[in-house]
């Protein structure tokens, strides 16, 4: 009797331990599927669609930040898109809108479990002077750079869940940005200061810091960049992520964008659909001028996509008195060719921007600075994302009240009779 006892009492004991085992390793398994990724995960990761964002409605900042019900209808939007990265630009006290983004976020997580979505979040950083009366000084930091920052630390730490990436400064290496930029040692020295709290345990040791400037800033351009400086600072990100504007260089740098004579019998569309294809070009082309030389300093260092986009209207340098570079037909093109192309070579691309904003040049309703928006102030879906709306994407969502329907009433042709042909004799 005293041997069955103790047999049974084994056998119990061994069935209790299997069943331990099992949930320990079915505890773990639960463990790994609810990891949570980093940046080294979603960064040039085609399932992870990244855009550039504010929210802003209008004309000035100061007095018209978005609501938290205006961030969610617009996260839905994006989301809805297939947009799973954000990038922000400042994290400045009177500009409460990044934390407000990363508010919103939190709480849609919370109320819809399937809701997804994580930031590359931008600190400002300014040259001493900038945006005064008195003469910027490019040597010297303005004192408000340690506070800004300090938010971004702060609001890292407060939502690790949603913030992967840390941008330190937006084009403020590059010369021509005359009212703010800084020395690349600035950028060195407080990309510097994250990435020693990450070793000191005070961030995430996952979070990835860079900086976010002009191609010609990481040495994919004039020479005078390439600097002791900028050669430290490749080495000391954790990815580099360049801007590359072709719309831009449609104008400054020009000679891509003049129809060729071998051209010029074409029909009208026919050399629109050349020249976009060459402006395509001409975005890979300094995309590899940057990483060519980002890699003889760090042949393991990634490079992505900060921003690269196309304006759908424009009374200055690039309209119809100018390059003539555009309109939504030509955004559509820029903006399929950079997905496709940036998507098959595993590239993130921070494609700017996802809705227009008015404040970016309020004096003048016409600039193309207010009208790079995938999505106009209207609650319309420009040309680039028209089958998305074909689609039924946004089958139940508004913004500010109204429903996303098509520019041009979706009407092609009245679209096309938009279409300014480039200017082949353009006085620059």
């Amino acid at each position: 009797m005293k041997n069955k006892v103790q047999s049974f009492l084994l056998l119990a004991i061994l069935i209790s331990m299997i069943s331990c085992v099992k949930s320990e390793k079915k505890e773990n398994k639960n463990l790994k599927t609810k990891k949570e990724l980093t940046a080294a995960d979603i960064l040039g990761n085609p399932k992870y669609i990244a855009i550039s964002y504010g929210g802003y409605r209008e004309k000035s900042r100061e007095d018209g930040q978005p609501t938290i019900q205006q961030l969610k209808d617009d996260l839905k939007i994006m989301h809805a898109m297939g947009i799973r990265i954000l990038r922000t630009y400042n994290v400045q006290p009177k500009l409460p809108h990044a934390s407000n983004v990363l508010k919103a976020i939190s709480e849609l997580k919370k109320e819809d479990a399937t809701f997804e979505m994580y930031v590359m979040l931008g600190a400002w950083i300014d040259c001493l002077n900038a945006w005064t009366d008195k003469a910027p000084n490019h040597d010297v930091e303005s004192p408000q750079n340690e506070g800004e920052i300090a938010r971004a630390v702060a609001l890292a730490n407060k939502y690790p869940d949603i913030v992967k990436v840390i941008a330190v400064g937006n084009e403020a290496m590059v010369k021509w940005a005359a009212s703010y930029y800084v020395q690349p040692e600035v950028i060195l020295k407080w990309v510097t200061h994250l990435q020693n709290l990450k070793k000191e345990g005070k961030l995430s040791e996952d979070l990835w810091i860079t900086s976010s400037d002009d191609f010609s800033s990481w040495g994919g351009g004039d020479e005078n960049y390439r600097v002791p400086a900028l050669e430290e600072l490749i080495k000391t990100v954790d990815y580099v992520s360049m801007h590359t504007y072709p719309y831009h260089y449609t104008h400054y740098m020009s000679a891509f964008w003049t129809v060729p004579e071998n051209e010029l019998g074409l029909s009208d569309i026919e050399k629109v659909d050349k020249a976009m294809l060459r402006a395509a070009n001409k975005a890979k082309q300094l995309y590899k001028k940057v990483v060519d030389y980002v890699h003889t300093i760090d042949s393991s260092k990634t490079v992505h996509i900060g921003e690269t986009g196309w304006a759908s209207i424009s009374d200055g340098h690039y309209g119809e008195n100018g390059s003539r570079a555009t309109d939504q037909y030509k955004q559509g093109l820029y903006y399929k060719y950079m997905r496709d192309w940036t998507n098959a070579d595993g590239i993130s691309c921070f494609y700017f921007e996802a809705f227009d904003e008015q404040w970016k040049d309020a004096g003048n309703p016409l600039g193309s600075e207010n009208h790079f928006g995938l999505i106009n102030l209207k609650g319309e879906a420009k040309y680039p994302i028209w089958d998305l709306v074909d689609n039924g994407t946004f089958k139940g969502l508004k913004r500010d009240g109204k429903t996303i329907t098509k520019t041009f009433g979706g009407d092609k042709e009245a679209l096309m009779k938009t279409v300014l042909v480039p200017n082949t004799d353009y006085p620059r």
